[in-house]
């Protein structure tokens, strides 16, 4: 969308909440230790990566392991407003150059059990932080956004631009 060319590498990084951290600092942790775990086909290629998790109070709502659990986190959250964190860091030769969060607030309109069932049903959700994809159909059960919407979606674009400033021409 922004005109950069890019390879997408998986890291072989797991991700594992640590105990007792604050749950807005998770995504940031997470997504320092998927960048240094890259290892670039080029020396020197500059790595981005980020991680996101839906937060509602201090509970970390994570990917549904079926649609039984993702009927459950949107219940929890229909009707309510809850937070979307996404970290996002910066690597070359595998030390980190760079890192940020970003937070946004979500509203879920209130929506009937059936539509809730629906969605779950779907699949969409079952590897979506929160159990729901703003950007597909789950965007029928957001009522209002505060913040950023593309953090919503995974990756905040002015937190992003603001961390490649030093790189970009």
């Amino acid at each position: 969308m922004l005109g950069f060319g890019f390879t997408i590498q998986v890291p072989d990084y797991e991700e594992i909440n640590p105990p007792g951290m604050d749950p807005r600092r998770v995504p940031e942790f997470l997504a320092r230790g998927k960048a240094e775990a890259v290892k670039p086909t080029r020396p020197g290629a500059l790595v981005l990566a980020a991680d996101t998790v839906v937060l509602l109070g201090d509970l970390i709502l994570g990917k549904p392991r079926d649609s039984a659990d993702a009927l459950e986190m949107l219940s929890a959250l229909n009707g309510r407003t809850h937070e979307v964190a996404t970290g996002v860091a910066l690597a070359r030769d595998g030390k980190i150059t760079a890192s940020g969060t970003e937070l946004s607030r979500v509203t879920f309109a209130r929506v009937s059990d059936a539509v809730l069932r629906a969605y779950a049903a779907s699949q969409e959700p079952l590897d979506k932080a929160g159990a729901y994809a703003i950007q597909g159909h789950g965007a029928r059960l957001v009522e209002k956004v505060d913040g950023c919407f593309y953090n919503v979606m995974g990756l905040p674009i002015q937190l992003t631009l603001r961390l490649l400033g030093p790189y970009l021409d």
